[in-house]
């Protein structure tokens, strides 16, 4: 490790960057060192992840305004504008996503490597989507930032900050989990409205996540074989505990067990829908 430049340290470094295009451009470098073996993670090493350094993660620019979901306005298909909003609202989960799987590799110490290999690459294919969507969206006559937007899915990336149980549990097979839901009905919406560049973005990113979620799912059945924990109830405390938001329908299923949900966990989270509405 001597000789190795040491992956965490550097993924917290681009955790802590404020500007979006420096951040970006750090991923990927990154994650080229990694694909070429030029660097590892070392599992053990204790990173500053409290105090100031904390506060400032993680790092963003002052803009977007972050405000109540409710506020974020609506996004008609019909005008330019409206689509502008909707690509705005992707980018900004994209780059939300992309600093989550960052805060993955720097923040929990004694995984195994291929924890860190999977969640850098992560961290890369949505650094990738982020700037996709940013250029479309300037193609728009909009740039990151121009529109509010929430911090739903980051709110639950602090909250999991201290078990990487929960943050698998909750962040990747919870939250993101949701976007193979949503994205298939936003690409009709944006083909039907005649943006077939947005659409075919939306193609990639649904790939991609999907893998993710993948990688979310396994680690978590890895941490519970770990620790000798029933994974479907472990699942339904932590929900309980984090106050994780309940899942609604209509649902992605073919999507979903591509990402690694059981036949069980599907039924159960029709279930949990159906109670809910």
């Amino acid at each position: 490790m001597a000789d190795t430049p040491e992956l965490r340290s550097r993924a917290l470094d681009c955790l802590l960057e404020r500007d979006p295009a420096v951040k970006t451009a750090g991923v990927a470098a990154l994650a080229a060192l990694l694909a070429d073996d030029a660097i590892a993670a070392d599992p053990q090493a204790a990173l500053a992840m409290s105090g100031a350094i904390a506060a400032a993660i993680p790092g963003r620019p002052a803009l977007p305004e972050l405000v109540a979901p409710r506020l974020v306005g609506r996004r008609s298909m019909v005008t330019v504008e409206g689509r502008a909003m909707l690509i705005h609202a992707l980018a900004h989960i994209e780059f939300n996503a992309m600093n989550l799987a960052l805060d993955a590799v720097a923040r929990f110490a004694g995984m195994p490597q291929s924890y860190y290999t999977d969640w850098m690459r992560v961290a890369a294919e949505e650094a990738g989507h982020y700037t996709m969507l940013v250029a479309h969206l300037q193609l728009l006559g909009h740039e990151y930032g121009d529109f509010p937007a929430h911090d739903s899915l980051w709110e639950m990336v602090a909250k999991t900050s201290g078990d990487v149980l929960a943050r698998m549990a909750l962040v990747p097979r919870t939250l993101e989990a949701r976007g193979l839901d949503a994205i298939p009905p936003l690409r009709a919406k944006l083909a039907q409205a005649g943006d077939l560049a947005a659409a075919a973005i939306l193609d990639i990113i649904l790939r991609d996540e999907v893998g993710h979620v993948d990688i979310g799912n396994r680690w978590y059945g890895y941490l519970c074989g770990q620790r000798g924990l029933a994974p479907g109830a472990t699942y339904a405390a932590l929900a309980l505990q984090y106050a994780a938001p309940v899942l609604r329908g209509p649902f992605n299923m073919e999507a979903r067990r591509r990402a690694g949900f059981s036949e069980a966990e599907l039924a159960a989270m029709q279930a949990g829908a159906a109670l809910a509405d």
